[in-house]
């Protein structure tokens, strides 16, 4: 008899439910946590306005105080719905976003957004600011700058009892292959850039299945729909530590400067750089990073629209 699969909703709670961590990097604050309880836990609320790093900030914005964020949910530990029913999101970046907005003194006021749509809306004015876990890129810097806060970056999965494949360092392994990726994303577009890697080496291509949600691509894989899933490396490692996932993740594959979005000249930038190294040096950054068990992805201090990575 053919076992049942779950559906995308199925997993994707099953992801927040099951316990956090992340392999190899340490746990959270608690080995087993489930992500929905780490939602619950405040590292950020006890920040302060910092008048100096506030005063880099323009004019008209001190002013208002407000900003505008378009901000992505997917699944943790960037940013993900504890209680679906709510649609109040958790996540690395959501406590990155509070903690600056505090250190600034003002209030950000945050649009949950689709992924593909926000960098787009920054330059149009719809945004102030977008968080997506956005990696910074060549092709991106041309028309965003950012301001960095961790280092992830591109990595892969497959089905946990999928023992064929290994850790991949060159996409030549994946010849013939079906690869499961989110739309809009540094992953499909590495993919696109270099999808004739097989063809030059004599070899079937990889074929690509873009998805609009995490939740689907998962079911990709566990349906046979697709063999690899190329993600996050923070958000694989972490599902990876989910027995409900059934994933095994293949490493790291890519790094890259994580920051939040801006368009391209925007003057907020410099304030909010200040504010994430304020954020380093006083610990809060430190505990937000403990919080979501995502330590490895520390930065020393933050950047304005530095080079993607080699």
């Amino acid at each position: 008899m053919k076992r049942s699969l779950p559906t995308a909703a199925a997993l994707a709670a099953a992801l927040v439910l099951a316990g956090c961590g992340s392999d190899p990097a340490p746990a959270g604050p608690a080995a087993g946590a489930s992500a929905a309880a780490a939602a619950r836990q405040d590292v950020v609320s006890a920040e302060q306005k910092v008048d100096a790093v506030a005063a880099l900030l323009p004019a008209d914005v001190r002013k208002a105080g407000t900003l505008k964020l378009g901000g992505a949910v997917g699944t943790p530990p960037s940013a993900f719905y504890p209680d679906p029913g709510q649609k109040r999101p958790a996540g690395l970046d959501v406590d990155f976003a509070d903690a600056v907005a505090k250190v600034l003194g003002i209030t950000i006021t945050r649009q949950d957004a689709a992924f593909e749509t926000i960098l787009p809306a920054l330059s149009s004015g719809k945004y102030d600011v977008g968080t997506g876990n956005f990696g910074v890129t060549t092709a991106r810097l041309r028309t965003i700058d950012f301001v960095t806060y961790i280092d992830d970056g591109q990595g892969f999965a497959v089905r946990r009892d999928n023992t064929a494949i290994k850790p991949v360092t060159d996409l030549v392994q994946l010849c013939g292959l079906t690869i499961g990726t989110g739309a809009g994303t540094t992953f499909e577009s590495t993919l696109a850039a270099k999808k004739n890697v097989c063809t030059d080496a004599g070899r079937k291509p990889y074929e690509v299945k873009v998805f609009g949600d995490n939740g689907a691509i998962l079911t990709g894989l566990q349906q046979g729909r697709v063999d690899v899933v190329m993600s996050t490396i923070n958000g694989l490692r972490h599902q990876a530590a989910q027995p409900a996932a059934n994933t095994r993740f293949l490493g790291e594959f890519h790094r890259l400067d994580v920051g939040f979005a801006f368009k391209k000249g925007s003057p907020l930038t410099p304030a909010f750089q200040a504010a994430v190294n304020r954020l380093i040096k006083d610990g809060t950054y430190a505990r937000i990073l403990q919080k979501w068990g995502t330590q490895d992805s520390a930065v020393d201090s933050s950047r304005i629209s530095p080079p993607e990575h080699a």
